[in-house]
């Protein structure tokens, strides 16, 4: 339900239970947590910076005298917390939302005049490094770049400065206001997450509302759009689309695109969501199935300068039976005619603990299910199989290891070490394959945890080949804590924190962490800006482990393979646009700043505008080449076909005849 009441400055205080929960808090993590973390002067340091930068992302609120208030505290925070001294990060948020309140106001102050947009002038847009801001005159100026950039995105996309205006003061007052909304329990909230994550970026603490919001997700369909976002600098950035869902089917939303505006219902007004917090975005988002909700959209390569497109999309129930392993087959190969190459989607490793627990027999899992569509496909004839683990973000361990038996003998998965230093096999005990025949894994940025320890697995026990892009690189496990258990007033509720207590480590010894999987046929796109866990903030390292010993399968990949792949490629348009989109990515990652002269920024405009045009265009001609055929997050552009032609090609090349243990 949205919030509407505003939180008076005065109930901006810590409650007893929060100062409870941050004692508790930090026992667990002296504990528990995986890092063992030094709770040093260093440390202190690092939590109220990223503090700061959970309230401040663009360093356009707060004053340089602010910032230096809240570090002079830092030296105490350590002893503060264990005492559950919350003061300090409450004082902070208070300050947050007076220079909130001051800036809206001139925001809409600046409304009221006129901008020339003839003069060359450029705008910081990203000031995330940039200096905190010395004098309330240093952030006027800031603002105002700010305003006139706004106002310029808007008329570039066609709006009339009328109605520029009033969309802006919308966006400005709408800021304001949903800061003063914010709770006591949102604050704290907000401040742990700035400690858990200094620690490395998958611990969290879940506030007792955010619980109830993670149960009901995880126990019932959501009605939505099917998308997972994250935040990035005041901005909602899809994540990824879920399988299923209307994000996906409609193939006009593809993972890094922003949100800018929603709208109710075919003829609803746009709200802007510049600068909302995450959850209100998502509950925007929601809403009964077969209802209409259109986005404002800006594609991730239009960069800061992009133009806005409108979707409208039916949300739909987003069921199980959406995201559970689905399969196709593929049998259009020139260089290898009569081959048939099997496809299983594997969007994520899911296993029903609860059905388990009961007792029932037939629970559902991705292992279960997988098997079956192991004995559908060769009951088709197929000469091998392509697993697409492509945004596949893991999953359950189990389940890992289960599935993994599927293609192996028995023998060792994984490795598991704890937080004290013990180190764990996982192993497939189940004697046999369900699929003995050969087999590729396609993989991307996206593809982590439960699904990296598949092609990890595949890969070093030669038992296939891996293709696609290096994966997320996420070596770490958590588990979810609930905090109750370590207090005895059943009449409080502390909330739960999602902790990381173990790593797990391939069969040569080596972490997932920060690597991620190398592909054996690594596809020509840079992939270096790509969301990787090396890119977070605060990631725990690499390091390695003793390596034991496994069964080999004696996989080989021939040359004749990769030189036919790099053939292709080179002369596939698909596979060109994709390198030049990820290029244009590149070249937007390292831009800080954006031009606020029209005529720059029209040219600009209508060159990203043809771009994108033919890369909707490539995808829209291939997704229809490819009726039946998942293209996976976004435009697939012709990466799944490719991965079976890589397949058929090591099927005919022999590159799985010489089997070995």
């Amino acid at each position: 339900m949205p919030r509407t009441k505003a939180t008076a400055l005065a109930e901006l205080f810590p409650s007893q239970t929060q100062a409870k929960t941050a004692i508790v808090i930090n026992k667990v993590l002296e504990r528990y947590h995986y890092g063992k973390a030094n709770f040093d002067d260093a440390f202190a340091h690092g939590v109220v910076d990223s503090y700061l930068d959970a309230l401040d992302p663009s360093r356009s609120f707060f004053l340089a005298r602010d910032v230096e208030s809240v570090q002079s505290g830092a030296l105490r925070l350590n002893d503060s917390l264990r005492r559950g001294e919350l003061d300090a990060a409450f004082d902070t948020f208070r300050v947050y939302r007076t220079r909130v309140d001051e800036r809206v106001a001139h925001a809409l102050a600046l409304l009221s005049g006129n901008f020339d947009f003839n003069v060359d002038e450029s705008y910081q847009f990203d000031r995330s490094k940039a200096p905190w801001a010395k004098s309330g005159a240093e952030l006027d100026e800031i603002w105002r770049q700010r305003v006139k950039n706004d106002f310029l995105s808007l008329r570039i996309a066609g709006k009339s400065d009328d109605a520029i205006r009033e969309r802006l003061s919308q966006r400005y007052r709408s800021l304001a206001r949903r800061l003063q909304q914010f709770t006591a329990e949102d604050v704290f909230q907000s401040f742990m997450n700035a400690y858990t994550e200094t620690l490395e970026p998958n611990t969290n603490y879940l506030s007792p509302s955010t619980s109830a919001n993670f149960d009901i997700s995880m126990k019932l369909s959501q009605e939505g759009i099917g998308v997972v976002l994250r935040s990035d600098n005041e901005c909602t950035v899809i994540q990824r689309t879920l399988p299923g869902g209307p994000a996906r089917e409609s193939g006009q939303i593809s993972a890094g695109d922003r949100i800018i505006g929603v709208a109710q219902g075919l003829g609803g007004k746009i709200e802007d969501v510049a600068g909302w917090r995450l959850q209100d975005v998502v509950d925007k988002l929601r809403g009964p199935k077969g209802s209409v909700v259109r986005l404002q959209v800006v594609s991730q390569a239009g960069g800061k300068e992009g133009v806005s497109r409108e979707v409208a999309l039916a949300r739909n129930e987003i069921r199980l039976e959406d995201q559970a392993a689905k399969d196709y087959v593929i049998d259009d190969f020139p260089n290898a005619p009569g081959v048939k190459i099997g496809v299983i989607e594997l969007p994520s490793f899911y296993r029903d603990f609860d059905a388990e627990t009961r007792g029932q027999r037939d629970f559902r899992s991705s292992t279960r299910d997988v098997r079956q569509l192991l004995g559908k496909l060769s009951g088709q004839g197929i000469d091998g199989i392509v697993i697409d683990l492509r945004g596949s973000g893991g999953g359950s361990l189990a389940e890992a290891t289960s599935l993994t038996g599927l293609f192996i003998d028995t023998g060792p998965v994984v490795q598991v070490k704890d937080t004290t230093g013990k180190v764990t096999m996982e192993e497939d005990q189940d004697p046999g394959m369900a699929f003995a025949g050969p087999l590729a894994i396609l993989v991307d940025n996206q593809t982590a945890g439960a699904s990296e320890i598949l092609a990890a697995t595949i890969q070093d026990t030669k038992r296939g080949l891996v293709v696609g892009l290096p994966t997320f690189g996420r070596g770490s496990i958590q588990t979810l804590v609930d905090l109750n258990r370590y207090v005895t007033d059943e009449k409080q509720d502390l909330g739960r924190l999602r902790l990381t207590m173990a790593m797990f480590y391939r069969m040569n010894g080596d972490s997932v962490q920060l690597r991620g999987i190398e592909p054996d046929i690594v596809f020509p796109f840079d992939s270096q800006i790509l969301p990787r866990e090396r890119l977070q903030a605060n990631p725990l390292p690499w390091d390695r482990i003793s390596p034991v010993s496994t069964l080999t399968y004696g996989f080989h990949l021939e040359p004749d393979v990769f030189n036919r792949h790099l053939e292709r490629v080179r002369a596939d348009r698909g596979f060109q646009l994709m390198a030049e989109r990820n290029r244009r990515l590149a070249v937007l990652d390292t831009q800080k700043m954006v031009s606020l002269n029209l005529t720059d920024r029209q040219a600009k405009a209508m060159e990203d505008d043809g771009f994108r045009a033919e890369f909707d265009s490539m995808a829209t001609q291939l997704k229809s080449e490819s009726a039946g055929v998942d293209s996976g997050d976004g435009p697939d552009l012709g990466t799944l076909r490719e991965s079976a032609r890589i397949l058929a090609d090591c099927i005919k090349a022999g590159c799985f005849s010489k089997q070995g243990k």
